[in-house]
């Protein structure tokens, strides 16, 4: 009788298996990658005792113990062993990301992973298999766009590492980073990706400016480089959510007797006035720092990913100032009570 029904476990399995051979295909690989990171750090601990290792960079280690200190004590971030390893890139990227979306609607394209949920991206540890992939996407019709990813999360999975390309931020700009990506393991809600990426870039907005004022002081060059720093970031953020949402209203007025090229114009005309418009943002500043100034004009995929990331920042901050009267604690504690994470 075991026999059996090891047997029937063993075909049901193989039949899975080959049903969803891709996706396995896809896992082997992320986890053959994760593996291959997380085997080859070292402790934070030993790293600070390297004596090849510049005194600037050592620096940058303690500062993010301090980072994620105050983000536990000072934020209400849940505590975990994360960031007390260390992994050395050897100034190469380890993670690209997908983001694809239809091409004439803002609708990001959705991959599902069991357990996590979906996501409107996908993460690669090998850039030739992330290329093969948008190409596929391409000639199904989406547009796309390919990033390195500087950080990740596994949400609470593993202990993430500190990442070598990590110590050269700014002060601000790291801080954000550590803090956004520890609101990941701290909330995170099963197939609304909008929701944790903006929550997560709203906490590290917040709390990386109340760790430089809490480090540096309120008057310090850090604080005040990372406040344009973020003046800058929010005014081109709303420029393109703006801009998302004209593209938006465009893509609803499409009639079906509109061909696909004339669409296409139409499109292209719209997002070249985006671009435009960004000249103007802060006195012109914005405007000299396109992403896209020497590479093709933006597409949808673009858009998207700043809908995913950004469209709901006012609302956090507004609650955050209107009902918590600028306790930042008992907000985020409100806050983990109403999104549970689903792991």
């Amino acid at each position: 009788m075991l026999k059996k029904i090891f047997l029937l476990l063993l075909v049901t399995l193989v039949g899975l298996g080959f049903y969803h051979r891709d996706l396995v295909s896809y896992g082997y690989m992320q986890a053959k990658g994760q593996v291959e990171v997380l085997w080859n750090t070292r402790p934070v601990a030993d790293v600070l005792e390297d004596k090849t290792l510049p005194d600037s960079l050592k620096q940058r280690l303690r500062l993010i113990a301090d980072i994620k200190r105050f983000g536990i004590d000072s934020l209400g971030l849940d505590a975990s062993e994360s960031y007390t390893d260390f992994y050395d890139q050897h100034g190469k990227p380890i993670l690209w990301v997908i983001t694809a979306s239809e091409r004439h609607r803002l609708v990001a394209k959705q991959w599902a992973f069991p357990v996590i949920g979906a996501f409107s991206y996908k993460g690669f540890f090998d850039s030739t298999r992330a290329v093969s992939e948008e190409k596929a996407l391409i000639n199904s019709g989406f547009d796309t766009q390919i990033n390195e990813v500087s950080a990740w999360s596994t949400l609470g999975f593993f202990d993430d590492p500190v990442l070598s390309s990590m110590l050269y931020r700014s002060e601000g700009s790291l801080a954000n980073l550590i803090l956004h990506e520890m609101t990941h393991g701290t909330i995170f809600v099963k197939d609304n990706l909008e929701l944790n990426e903006n929550l997560a870039s709203f906490v590290g907005d917040f709390g990386a400016v109340k760790f430089l004022e809490y480090k540096y002081g309120k008057q310090s060059p850090q604080l005040r480089r990372y406040a344009f720093q973020k003046e800058y970031s929010r005014a081109f953020s709303g420029h393109i959510v703006g801009g998302a949402k004209k593209l938006d209203s465009l893509y609803r007025s499409f009639t079906k007797t509109l061909t696909i090229p004339q669409k296409d114009t139409l499109k292209q005309q719209t997002i070249r006035q985006i671009v435009a418009d960004s000249d103007t943002l802060l006195g012109g500043m914005v405007g000299k720092k396109y992403p896209w100034r020497s590479k093709k004009l933006p597409n949808n995929a673009f858009f998207v990913g700043y809908l995913t990331y950004r469209s709901q920042q006012n609302q956090f901050e507004g609650e955050f100032k209107t009902k918590f009267n600028g306790d930042f604690k008992t907000y985020f504690a409100y806050l983990k009570q109403k999104y549970k994470s689903s792991f």
